[in-house]
């Protein structure tokens, strides 16, 4: 494990210091074996004040948070009380006032490190540098973008987007083929869909790809046609895989810029760390050597696709900030392209229940080797059916909560599945800003009876389970204060929900910050390390201009990043 140095490891310029508690003589002269905490008399220490500190155990709120160069906390509460806690002495036992720098939070509120715990950085960082659709507002306009962007391409060059959503579309549609080939007849064009469960291709994608109308289905994949069985253009799941062939494969030097840009993204916005989904396990030796050049700000704990099993279970390419222990599973595939699969057939489209992606049998296959080799699973299940199938094959294994197995979504249960989640000791990894854009069509494809089971947080927890907070970015926007407001508010950006939407399920302010704290640092092992400020735990925390646990639903969207820290580093500092 790399030492990483505390203060301004990451920041390119001077950070304001607050003169160094020049009254700190006129303390009590505690001694070392009066704490007990082991400080070397010549440590540094950064002493973070001027502001409101949650330290996350209920509404506790302190002054002061003292912080060692080992990135570990040394000390919590007012400036008298840390003089007393933590002495830095010299030989002949007094205070040197100089070894403390105090930065000061300008009346900002300070949280523990908030944590999304589902993304997908790589893909945060493509999402910067690649075509991204994201609030592409109808057919017309998204047509009208790949016509700009088509614009002197070679004929023959792929163009690749993401990020459309057909929800609140004037067309109330999904796009395709006929709708590109308009402007784009020679170039191929694959555009992914915002959840990366469907994409739309022109006919000259699906032609090149060999798509054609009488084209099989895959197993877990779906090719959409007409009334007359035409292809329309729209693969859905493993489908998609026929089209992607077209796409060149990043480059290294490509990859490693998408881990940097998201990385640097995600401190801005006051994420300290992610639990990082569906990883290539060949990215975890690029991960390391560039946290090992102190290049990567975030603290990582990956979740590598299927043919990670070996790799997690070596637990090889670790540092002090990454971890690699789990492996990524799924079940099924998302609620908006209708590839969830569900115990019965969607409302708006009974000729279809949805996908298997896995069926029980393998999954059960995999389940055994996970408990063999000590790797934590974190499972991919969004229909009702997918999650029944989950908790049928861990009851049937008699796995226990030891392993922290994970569902990720856990989007839709049955009602009597629910207290099933924390009785079989699974953790259900969730996303509140699903539920606030999934509002608009969700009860479209599930129909009114099925939603009592829908982004059900407050009755898994009522039921005794442990919830994880993500966005699942790039598939959302990954702000942590959308999906903060999200989980209290349970609306859409502008405040609007319906009264069927089941606003109990919404949570408490408390409730919230736990989600983003101390449940991700359960899921990933480090309950003892994360998750709370407090003596030994170490230094992750983020800093936002206004207080989250007060302000009116509206006001926290508003709110910016101060600054982040991680392992004791500033990370981030709008200041600069």
């Amino acid at each position: 494990m790399q030492k990483r140095l505390s203060g301004l490891g990451f920041i390119a310029g001077v950070i304001v210091f607050v003169a160094a508690c020049g009254d700190q003589t006129a303390a009590p002269k505690p001694t070392l074996s009066d704490t007990g905490l082991n400080a070397e008399p010549t440590e540094s220490l950064y002493f973070y004040t001027g502001g409101t500190i949650y330290t996350g155990n209920g509404l506790e709120t302190v002054d002061g948070v003292v912080v060692g160069s080992e990135g570990r906390i040394v000390a919590v509460g007012s400036l008298e009380q840390v003089v007393e806690d933590i002495p830095t002495l010299d030989q002949d036992g007094e205070i040197i006032p100089s070894l403390m720098q105090t930065f000061d939070l300008d009346g900002g509120f300070m949280y523990p490190g908030f944590v999304d715990g589902h993304a997908h950085l790589l893909g945060i960082g493509q999402r910067e540098q690649t075509l991204n659709l994201e609030g592409t507002a109808s057919i017309g306009e998204l047509v009208t973008r790949i016509e700009a962007e088509v614009w002197g391409l070679p004929e023959g060059q792929v163009l690749f987007g993401r990020g459309w959503i057909e929800t609140g579309w004037p067309e109330g549609r999904m796009p395709t083929a006929a709708d590109l080939d308009q402007v784009s007849p020679d170039n191929p064009v694959i555009l992914v869909r915002a959840d990366g469960h469907a994409l739309v291709a022109n006919s000259a994608a699906l032609v090149a790809a060999g798509v054609m109308d009488d084209t099989a289905d895959v197993e877990g994949g779906k090719i959409e046609r007409d009334p007359d069985g035409k292809a329309t253009g729209i693969l859905i799941d493993n489908a998609m895989g026929q089209v992607f062939s077209l796409v060149s494969a990043p480059s290294e030097a490509q990859i490693i810029k998408g881990y940097l840009v998201g990385a640097a993204e995600y401190v801005s916005r006051g994420w300290t760390g992610v639990h990082n989904m569906s990883v290539d396990p060949a990215h975890a030796a690029l991960m390391e050597g560039l946290d090992q050049d102190r290049r990567l700000p975030l603290r990582i704990h990956n979740a590598f696709d299927e043919s990670g099993m070996e790799l997690a279970a070596s637990r090889k390419h670790e540092t002090d900030t990454i971890t690699n222990r789990s492996v990524k599973l799924y079940m099924d595939g998302a609620l908006g392209s209708r590839g969830a699969l569900l115990i019965e057939p969607y409302s708006d489209r009974p000729d279809t229940s949805g996908l298997s992606l896995l069926e029980p049998e393998r999954l059960e296959t995999l389940m055994q080797e996970a408990d063999r080799l000590n790797v934590q699973l974190a499972i991919h299940a969004i229909g009702d059916l997918a999650n029944r199938r989950i908790l049928d094959v861990m009851k049937a294994g008699d796995y226990g909560p030891e392993d922290r197995w994970r569902i990720e979504h856990t989007q839709v249960l049955h009602p009597d599945d629910i207290a099933r989640v924390s009785a079989l000791g699974l953790i259900a990894s969730m996303q509140p800003s699903h539920a606030i854009g999934d509002l608009k069509f969700a009860p479209d494809r599930l129909g009114q009876a099925r939603l009592a089971g829908a982004y059900a947080w407050q009755s898994l927890l009522d039921a005794g389970a442990i919830i994880v907070g993500g966005s699942d970015a790039p598939v959302e926007n990954g702000s942590p204060l959308i999906e903060f407001y999200a989980a209290v508010a349970r609306k859409d950006l502008e405040g609007f929900s319906t009264g069927d939407w089941s606003p109990e399920e919404a949570l408490t302010r408390q409730q919230a910050l736990s989600l983003f704290t101390a449940a991700p640092a359960y899921a990933a092992f480090m309950e003892d390390d994360l998750g709370t400020i407090e003596v030994g735990k170490l230094a992750d925390f983020t800093v936002f201009d206004r207080d989250l646990m007060v302000v009116p639903e509206a006001e926290i969207l508003e709110a910016k990043t101060v600054m982040t820290i991680v392992h004791g580093e500033i990370v981030f500092s709008a200041r600069n």
